[in-house]
């Protein structure tokens, strides 16, 4: 039966090569990937697939169902298509969107026979607004047995951890005076920025080595001789456990109500971006793929063990819910970092398309494998339990 699935994605190996590079063409900001969704929806549709548009409320989100009308598990396959502003698919979420339904489609060519249930989640906005956000909350995932996705990469490498992250606004409110003419009569909110950084800064030497606090003036005034009544700063701030960065986003907040306090300005705090929890990796499911990509040809030297994570990712959410895990496929012999031109280019190029499909398999060959080895599920989900029970 696996090579049943082999042959349902490299069948239609040209179908997924010409929706990559047509959602590569036409890049979408989160949350407006309408041309993105549609084309992917509308392609597992083709497939057989039954599919809902507009998950949890949001426009470019969806679920398509394969079922097989048996008793089994459920396999989820996860979808990202949203591209960055400026740089477009600089991510590589044009792979990973046609990553996520050759997936699907692979393993629902032996579903009628394994039994279970074969998911494809739409998830918009992984950049900014993370759907996956949305949709943990609102229990998408729940009944969902194992998610699964693979993200472009320089290298191979197995799935890891990644970084909870809160988006913090401080909004300062002061008065306006002539600069020249009458500053003793007004109140600078930019000094009231100004000071939260500086206290921030001094803030960092007593923070653990895996936090990160970053940020940026979005508006600091309009005229040097105007003192400026309105200020805005925004921070990301980031460590490796959602409760680390629960502590320390109330530091940063003391930050700035204490900046406030020495200017006479008055504060207004809000989250600009949806939360992001930390990335826990089910180690049973990524051994499972990491054993499929071997199989399918990737030397097992060149598969690297993930550092410890840097950025953030909504997928952190969902494996807070469900095992998950989020392995990343090699498009480059180029050591290009992603977020950058280059890494778009490569994302357009023919070895990306052909990760792609290496990597739609492994996904697909790892979801039979839990379909139809209940000794595997077991060990999954009794490791999913163990790393619930530590975190609480």
């Amino acid at each position: 039966m696996k090579q049943s699935i082999i042959d349902g994605i490299e069948n239609h190996r040209q179908e997924f090569y010409d929706i990559s590079i047509y959602i590569g063409e036409n890049p979408e900001l989160g949350h407006e990937e309408f041309k993105a969704s549609a084309i992917l929806a509308e392609t597992l549709k083709k497939h057989g697939f039954s599919v809902e548009m507009g998950t949890c409320g949001l426009q470019t989100a969806f679920t398509a169902t394969y079922d097989s009308g048996k008793e089994g598990p459920t396999i989820g396959f996860m979808a990202e298509y949203d591209a960055l502003p400026e740089v477009g698919h600089a991510c590589g979420h044009n792979l990973i969107g046609t990553m996520g339904i050759a997936a699907g489609i692979g393993l629902s060519k032996v579903i009628s026979e394994t039994g279970g249930k074969v998911i494809v989640f739409g998830t918009p906005a992984e950049e900014t607004k993370g759907g996956k956000v949305t949709m943990a909350e609102e229990g998408i995932f729940n009944d969902v047995d194992v998610v699964l996705m693979v993200h472009p990469l320089d290298s191979y490498m197995k799935s890891g951890t990644s970084l909870a992250m809160d988006a913090i606004q401080f909004e300062f409110f002061g008065k306006a005076s002539h600069a020249a003419a009458s500053p003793h009569l007004g109140i600078n909110a930019l000094d009231a920025v100004l000071q939260t950084f500086n206290s921030i800064n001094a803030l960092r030497q007593h923070i653990t080595s895996d936090a990160r606090i970053h940020g940026i003036i979005t508006e600091g005034g309009k005229a040097a001789n105007v003192v400026p009544d309105y200020a805005v700063a925004q921070f990301y701030v980031r460590a490796a456990k959602r409760e680390y960065v629960n502590e320390l986003v109330g530091k940063v907040k003391c930050c700035a109500e204490g900046a406030a306090l020495q200017t006479g300005a008055t504060m207004k705090s809000s989250f600009y971006e949806f939360s992001y929890d930390d990335m826990v990796t089910n180690a049973a499911l990524s051994d499972a793929f990491t054993k499929e990509l071997i199989a399918l040809g990737v030397d097992e030297n060149e598969i690297q063990t993930q550092r410890d994570g840097s950025g953030s990712l909504d997928m952190g959410n969902v494996s807070q819910v469900v095992p998950a895990i989020h392995p990343y496929v090699k498009i480059t012999n180029e050591a290009y970092a992603c977020h950058t031109y280059e890494f778009r280019d490569a994302s357009m190029s023919e070895q990306g398309r052909e990760a792609m499909i290496l990597g739609a398999k492994a996904m697909a060959l790892t979801g039979y494998e839990v379909l139809t080895n209940p000794g595997l599920l077991a060990q999954i989900k009794d490791e999913f339990k163990r790393q619930k029970t530590f975190s609480v």
